[in-house]
């Protein structure tokens, strides 16, 4: 973790309702009750790079059903992840196991891909070009057919993000929703489903490293 913001001071950006990472979990606990309505039954839900876990959680929390989803949540830093876990007892959430994990890594992945919803989210603009395209490419591995990826990356004064929807377009995926926030730090989420079989998911593989 040398080198990096200071993840913990930057979740506090989460206190702020005005703040731009509140506008951003409003949009993804939107998406993820969207996608668990769409949904009748046991439902897979893995998100990756995943924080406190404060967007699955306090969606399962406040749903009559959660007992149905299984939620895997992969998060390298252990204060975080233990504050994920935290949140999960308090909540009664019986089926989310949160992994002290770097996410960066197919191995963290085994048992919890393929998924109904993933979630990657705060990822794609803290890595380097050669890995979001190599994340996106892989990312069919992660998902059940049908299945819905969230995604975000803030628009850092350049064009890539459509880009990034090309690329999932390239892997299978097709856009169910894009939006943008036009101040701040801009942030931008997609959402997807993914339309083509089942691939295989293959350990050991290194797919980002965080470069802030």
């Amino acid at each position: 973790m040398s080198g990096l913001r200071d993840y913990e001071a930057w979740h506090r950006e989460y206190d702020d309702p005005t703040s731009d990472l509140s506008w951003r979990l409003d949009r993804v606990q939107a998406w993820l009750r969207q996608a668990l309505d769409a949904r009748a039954g046991p439902t897979r839900v893995l998100s990756a790079c995943s924080g406190d876990g404060r967007d699955i959680i306090d969606v399962l929390a406040e749903r009559d059903d959660a007992d149905r989803v299984e939620a895997f949540l992969l998060e390298l830093h252990p204060r975080i992840a233990q504050r994920a876990r935290e949140a999960a007892r308090a909540a009664a959430l019986r089926h989310v196991e949160v992994r002290t994990a770097d996410a960066g890594v197919t191995d963290a992945y085994v048992g919890a891909a393929p998924a109904n919803i993933v979630l990657l989210v705060g990822i794609f603009g803290n890595i380097s070009e050669a890995d979001l395209a190599r994340t996106i490419a892989t990312a069919p591995a992660f998902c059940r057919p049908g299945a819905t990826v969230i995604w975000s990356r803030g628009l850092n004064g350049d064009d890539l993000n459509d880009r990034v929807r090309a690329w999932f377009g390239h892997a299978g995926f097709s856009e169910l929703d894009y939006v943008e926030l036009g101040r701040g730090s801009r942030p931008a989420l997609g959402a997807a489903r993914y339309d083509w079989p089942p691939q295989p998911l293959q350990p050991g593989r290194q797919l980002f490293t965080f470069r802030r």
